[in-house]
């Protein structure tokens, strides 16, 4: 067995490191981490943010804001982005929605009924009877997205189909004519994504509140009511 007698006995000469000499090579190596962790969090924890936040408020305030809607008094009554629950004949109506109790935002999610489940077929024909019913509308006049949730259940539009299948009942709910509702549908039909990409949309709540402001509902407009925003 070979024996150093001393550091200078040891292959190549090279001196044995103390545990002093280690304790403070890793203590610098821990300065080191810290700074940078804590830089990094100044920088991308703090300073980024408050880049990102400050320049959306000035470029598009609205949509960094929530993209929040105001009813005619002045309170916000929802957001563009999310959906919500309309009933009575004198609203459009939104798709159905399986979000918890319907459009609550904190239980967002869909059926998850597959596409041959009979269940789902079931639901779908109800939905469509009592929706060509209501609106003195033959079942096959029905658009798909009438009788079937989003993903989601926040979806806060509508086609363009399913917005004019309602036109009838709510010009008889409001005492408009025809005509009036239904040229209130075109001027909100929002295009394609450049031109080309998804498909033609309604917003819900901007189309009942220009209907509301059109002609005040004969009904207590119970849909209007300040929302709770990021809530149900």
């Amino acid at each position: 067995m070979t024996m150093f007698v001393s550091d200078t006995d040891r292959p190549g000469g090279a001196p044995r490191t103390s545990v002093a000499g280690i304790l403070t090579v890793s203590m610098r190596q821990f300065a080191i981490a810290a700074r940078v962790l804590v830089g990094m969090t100044v920088i991308l924890g703090v300073l980024y943010p408050l880049l990102i936040w400050g320049f959306a408020q000035v470029a598009v305030p609205g949509r960094a804001n929530g993209s929040l809607v105001t009813g005619p008094s002045g309170t916000v009554v929802g957001s563009t982005l999310i959906g919500q629950q309309f009933t009575g004949p004198q609203w459009f109506w939104p798709r159905p929605s399986v979000a918890g109790a319907g459009y609550d935002a904190m239980a967002s999610g869909g059926s998850n009924l597959a596409a041959d489940s009979p269940a789902l077929r079931e639901t779908i024909e109800a939905r469509r009877a009592a929706l060509a019913a209501a609106n003195h509308a033959v079942p096959s006049a029905v658009p798909p997205d009438a009788v079937t949730a989003s993903g989601s259940g926040l979806d806060p539009d509508i086609s363009p189909a399913y917005a004019l299948v309602q036109v009838d009942r709510i010009a008889a709910a409001r005492g408009l004519p025809v005509a009036t509702v239904r040229q209130l549908v075109v001027d909100h039909i929002q295009g394609k994504a450049l031109g080309f990409i998804g498909q033609s949309t309604v917003d819900v709540l901007q189309l009942n509140l220009a209907l509301e402001k059109l002609a005040p509902a004969k009904l207590a407009p119970e849909s209007l009511a300040p929302a709770k925003v990021g809530g149900t």
